[in-house]
């Protein structure tokens, strides 16, 4: 059973509970996204498994989870892009920010996203039970498609999108 963080709007823990019943009653817990680019500038995006249990086969950033109870950040990053992806990077910590949707099959996304970058010039190995594809694309071109095309990417890759680019032009 893989339990949450559960947390309050300013992020401070106040229990846990099971992933999926979190996900269904739209609780409020903490998660991290993880950006990860190239020295040319480019984005990594990976395409989420066609069996993940939501957001199934839509583009999203490099890796996205929940930290364990416990677990600090910075292990729960490290495990989790290793995991997915195959990669082991120096991750910094950029910002943070709450937001709460309704996805596919019923669940509530509520998190306190903590979001982190990195830079890796290699090619990923994807672990296939979490990812379908993966490619690195120009932010502009990203952007952009992200907007003409809402519907091939996730809910939080988008709202991660448009924040990160705020505030590299802030």
């Amino acid at each position: 059973m893989e339990e949450v963080i559960l947390v309050d709007t300013v992020d401070n823990v106040i229990g846990t509970m099971e992933k999926m019943e979190a996900h269904q009653k739209g609780l409020l817990h903490r998660a991290f996204s993880i950006l990860v680019f190239n020295s040319k500038g480019e984005m990594l995006i990976q395409k989420r498994a066609h069996s993940k249990y939501h957001s199934a086969g839509l583009w999203t950033n490099a890796c996205c989870s929940h930290p364990m109870p416990g677990e600090g950040m910075d292990d729960a990053t490290r495990r989790r892009l290793l995991y997915e992806m195959g990669i082991d990077v120096h991750l910094q910590f950029v910002f943070k920010f709450m937001y709460r949707v309704s996805l596919d099959h019923g669940l509530i996304e509520h998190e306190v996203d903590h979001v982190y970058t990195g830079i890796f010039d290699g090619t990923p190995a994807v672990n296939p039970e979490e990812v379908a594809d993966w490619k690195f694309v120009g932010v502009t071109d990203l952007k952009n498609d992200v907007r003409q095309h809402p519907e091939k990417y996730t809910h939080w890759f988008s709202l991660i999108l448009d924040h990160a680019l705020l505030r590299q032009t802030a």
